[in-house]
């Protein structure tokens, strides 16, 4: 039965009607700009709850008043439709873990001025987080045990450097082989080791002591033992033979080693039934192991001859962890531009999970054959979802705040033939409503590593540089992962050669394909990207602007200087006794009068990884030539620029120094 409409109601109706489609309007898109930057949020490490009902994340947001990223804890349910956020301090909060039972959630944290990160407790029903720890020294990991009762941790050694009443620090006292590393600085003696803290009654039991680190500890479903990682060979320093190895979880109890590969063994994972140990174990033996993938293996608890379920994969396996039925173990596995999710059989059988033109970064089991992750494609930053029957499901909508206003550029996978006749994966930005068929200027911006790969993710960087106008393309040159361990080992003591013929290769490509304007032609990169810019604009003159951050050129100079010490020693031999070897790598410095390619160098202060040496070197050598060139160096800053309004810089003077020398002046 219907009833007419009363009038007045209908008069409200009409009245309001255009305040409706007001808000049924489609938010106008936009280019996403540098400042875009400042509002780009970041999740990290979910956990999930014992119950499978919760998960765990941070959530990294930009504070522009004081110019630092600051980290809160937000909880969401498996469902999806609830989401609480459980801290939000200007300290920052992080690491969050569930107490077994599932009460508690605890994190790490500075509050209160504190000078080092305590763990805290917080009643998962509310009310104030309470500090559990004073520890006095660096906290690096903790995990739960299975009981609720004890907490292992790896603490570092204290640094009593600092201890006297003056601000002035006594010198660093330096005698280890690998003296130096980015962000920790120079490394004077001093280790980190596991500890066994009781929760009740707060008492705190050393495990391990001496000179070598012990690290990544899991509990056996027992709670009987710790297995965990380290490397005792005579000087660790000087290689990356890591094994794992056991222990009780008790004061004085002794560690057994479980295996023996004289390449690296790491991530151990407990099968639930506790008979088993997952782990990764390299690829190769020897010393240095640039040049790796990692591969799935599993050992039984009381150790032996290791199983290796991924050996005939011939791709990097990552995040091993076992199904909660303890029948099979989840992987990520980086693929041609992908990373997916697999899971093995004990068999050594290999499953896809789930898959596509995206990346998963993070993996943790739930019940029933579920999993968690984190994924990105190249429209939308990381988020949550649960797979379920191989399906994802979304969790979280972070971004969809940041995503509203913005048009992105479009992103499409190419193969590229190289002058040698190498197949190389490339990935290509076009401009949002790009015009068909004309043709653009082109940055060629190159991932660093070198093993590494270019994917089907969201990367910000491109997207700003495709906003301001380009197309823009990714390399995958010989050195980078995802395509088998001979691809990536084909740039061994012989960098600059291989890769720039790929990225020559591409660069054919988009300009036969009528993509790339021949007379409009940038490049750019940071790290291994930076380096290899100099490379190529070192061989070829045909980039009228190039964008070099953290890169180096004078290869001799960088021995000694920078982290890599044992790679060059095992890949190129010592400078005195391989000295050609040295200098011919050398050659965007030592040939830098070839180069005519105006160029923008950069670099963080305190890199200790890839120095300012190198972009220092190169902005002289071509200020010396007369070639425009300009240096950048970002103060306090590693070599990773992490000041959020230097990573805005950062992007402007890329788009300024390609607009000045790839955009036609306008009348």
């Amino acid at each position: 039965m219907t009833y007419p409409m009363n009038r007045s109601i209908l008069l409200i109706l009409l009245a309001l009607s255009p305040l409706v489609s007001v808000a049924q309007t489609p938010v106008k898109k936009r280019p996403i700009k540098s400042s875009d930057i400042y509002r780009l949020q970041s999740l990290s490490d979910p956990q999930i709850s014992p119950d499978g009902k919760w998960v765990t994340y941070g959530l990294s947001t930009v504070d522009t008043t004081k110019d630092k990223r600051n980290s809160d804890l937000w909880m969401v349910s498996w469902d999806g439709k609830e989401t609480v956020q459980l801290t939000n301090t200007p300290e920052g909060e992080s690491r969050a873990r569930f107490s077994p039972d599932g009460k508690y959630i605890s994190f790490v944290s500075a509050r209160q001025g504190a000078t080092k990160g305590q763990i805290w407790l917080m009643d998962r029903r509310g009310g104030e987080a309470k500090k559990l720890t004073d520890l006095k020294t660096d906290l690096e990991e903790y995990v739960w045990s299975p009981d609720g009762k004890k907490i292992a941790m790896v603490l570092r050694d204290p640094d009593y450097a600092d201890s006297a009443k003056t601000k002035v620090r006594k010198p660093y006292v330096l005698d280890r082989y690998h003296f130096k590393a980015d962000v920790k600085g120079y490394l004077e003696k001093g280790s980190v080791h596991l500890y066994v803290y009781d929760v009740a009654s707060k008492k705190l039991d050393t495990l391990t002591t001496g000179n070598y680190d012990e690290t990544s500890p899991t509990w056996s479903p027992d709670g009987s033992q710790l297995a965990f990682v380290s490397n005792r060979t005579e000087d660790p320093d000087r290689n990356q033979n890591t094994d794992i190895y056991v222990i009780d979880a008790k004061k004085g109890a002794t560690m057994k080693q479980l295996t023996t590969w004289p390449g690296s063994d790491n991530n151990p994972e407990w099968s639930p039934d506790g008979k088993r140990i997952a782990y990764t174990r390299s690829t190769a033996s020897g010393n240095f192991l640039m040049y790796d993938q990692p591969v799935l293996a599993v050992i039984s608890r009381d150790g032996g001859e290791p199983t290796l379920l991924s050996k005939a994969l011939d791709r990097p396996v990552r995040n091993p962890r076992w199904a909660k039925d303890g029948q099979t173990i989840g992987v990520l596995v980086q693929d041609d531009r992908q990373t997916y999710v697999g899971q093995y059989t004990l068999d050594g059988k290999l499953a896809k999970v789930a898959s596509g033109n995206r990346v998963f970064t993070e993996l943790e089991p739930v019940a029933s054959g579920s999993w968690l992750t984190l994924m990105s494609d190249p429209q939308t930053p990381g988020e949550l979802y649960a797979i379920e029957s191989g399906a994802p499901r979304r969790l979280t909508h972070v971004h969809d705040a940041f995503l509203a206003p913005l048009e992105l550029a479009t992103v499409e996978g190419f193969t590229s033939k190289s002058k040698d006749g190498a197949q190389v994966s490339n990935v290509l930005y076009k401009p949002a409503n790009a015009a068909a068929n004309k043709k653009m200027p082109t940055i060629f911006f190159i991932h660093g590593g070198p093993v590494a790969q270019d994917e089907f993710n969201f990367d910000l960087t491109r997207q700003l540089l495709a906003a301001g106008g380009y197309a823009v393309v990714a390399v995958n040159y010989r050195g980078s992962n995802g395509r088998g361990l001979d691809f990536t080992k084909a740039i061994y003591a012989d960098w600059g050669n291989k890769e720039v013929l790929d990225i020559l290769g591409a660069t054919d490509y988009v300009v036969e394909k009528g993509i790339a304007d021949p007379d409009r032609l940038g490049i750019g990169g940071w790290s291994y990207g930076g380096i290899l810019t100099n490379y190529t604009i070192a061989t070829d003159t045909r980039f009228k602007a190039a964008a070099s951050g953290a890169g180096s050129s004078l290869q001799l100079s960088m021995y000694g200087i920078d982290q890599y010490t044992n790679q060059y020693e095992t890949e190129l031999g010592a400078p005195w006794k391989n000295t050609d070897k040295w200098l011919k790598l050398s050659y965007p410095f030592l040939k830098a009068d070839r180069i005519k390619t105006p160029t923008l160098f950069m670099a963080g202060e305190k890199d200790f990884n890839v120095p300012t040496a190198g972009s220092e070197q190169m902005f002289q050598a071509l200020r010396s030539l007369g070639i425009p060139t300009q240096l950048i160096i970002y103060p306090g800053q590693f070599h990773g620029i992490s000041v959020p309004s230097y990573q805005k810089d950062r992007i402007d003077r890329y788009l300024q120094w390609f607009d000045k020398y790839l955009k036609p002046k306008t009348m």
